[in-house]
């Protein structure tokens, strides 16, 4: 298990993703040059010292699971079982993504979401 101090805080984390707004959606995508969605969390938190799985059905199982109601910046949300889709959550109901082909990495409103984990 990863304690609290593997990262300096979950807004370092947020501030982190909401420094690659506009990068390009690429399948596969690992690195700034273009990211997918799990690509794109995975990346953010390797910058961190967290290695966290490369896609999102494993990182649906990674972590501390998340009840609805105690979402927390920096909690990652998941659509669909197993996922297809992952994102993070950056408060105010609101999370960040990659969200598809033809698309860049961007905030939208979380609505219905499958599960959600926390990162320790």
């Amino acid at each position: 298990s990863l304690s609290r101090g593997s990262f300096t805080s979950t807004n370092d984390v947020v501030n982190y993703a909401l420094s690659f707004l506009g990068v390009p959606y690429v399948w596969g995508g690992t690195s700034p040059e273009g990211f997918d969605c799990s690509g794109f969390v995975q990346y953010v938190y390797a910058h961190f010292g967290v290695n966290i799985p490369r896609v999102s059905q494993e990182q649906q199982n990674f972590g501390i699971p998340v009840q609805r109601g105690e979402l927390q910046p920096g909690d990652l949300v998941f659509f669909g079982t197993p996922a297809y889709h992952v994102g993070m959550y950056i408060g105010n109901g609101k999370f960040i993504e990659a969200p598809h082909t033809g698309d860049v990495v961007k905030i939208a409103n979380l609505g219905n979401y499958t599960s959600a984990m926390r990162v320790r």
